[in-house]
C-alpha cells in the first residue's frame, strides 16, 4: 500500500541563492534550514520578503513551510524562499495562481552580479586616469 506524499515542492532562485521549499497543510510553522524563519532571517525586511506570498493570500496559518536554502547572501536567500514558496502554493492550490501572478511572486528576478571585465577594477569601474 502506497501513501500519498503530503508535501508539495517549489524551487526558487535569486542571485546565487537556491531554495527548495516544501509545504503541507498544517498550523503555520515556517522553518528555514532547521531554524524558525524569524531566527534564520535576522532583519524584518528579509522575514517579510520570505513570507510575502502567504501574507498576500491571507493563508499564513494554513500551511507548514520547510525551506532548505544555500548560496548567496541573506537578501538573495529571502527572495529565493519567496519564489519557491509561491511556486509550491501554486502547485498545491491552482486557484491561487491569479493572486500570486498579480502580486509578482511567480516571476523570477533574473538580475545577477555582473562579471569583472579585463582592464577594469570591477564590472564597470575603470582605473583612475592620471594625466602625469
Amino acid at each position: 500500500m502506497t501513501v500519498a506524499n503530503p508535501y508539495t515542492w517549489g524551487l526558487g532562485r535569486r542571485k546565487r541563492a537556491v531554495a527548495r521549499v516544501r509545504i503541507k497543510n498544517g498550523s503555520g510553522t515556517f522553518v528555514v534550514n532547521g531554524k524558525p524563519a524569524d531566527e534564520f532571517f535576522p532583519t524584518i525586511r528579509d522575514q517579510q520578503v520570505s513570507k510575502a506570498p502567504l501574507s498576500l493570500l491571507d493563508v499564513p496559518d494554513t500551511y507548514d513551510v520547510f525551506a532548505n536554502v544555500h548560496g548567496g547572501g541573506p537578501h538573495g536567500q529571502a527572495g529565493a524562499v519567496s519564489l519557491g514558496l509561491a511556486r509550491a502554493l501554486k502547485e498545491a492550490n491552482p486557484a491561487l495562481f491569479e493572486g500570486l501572478r498579480e502580486g509578482g511572486y511567480l516571476t523570477r528576478d533574473s538580475r545577477m552580479k555582473e562579471r569583472k571585465k579585463p582592464g577594469r577594477r570591477g564590472a564597470r569601474r575603470g582605473f583612475q586616469f592620471s594625466k602625469r
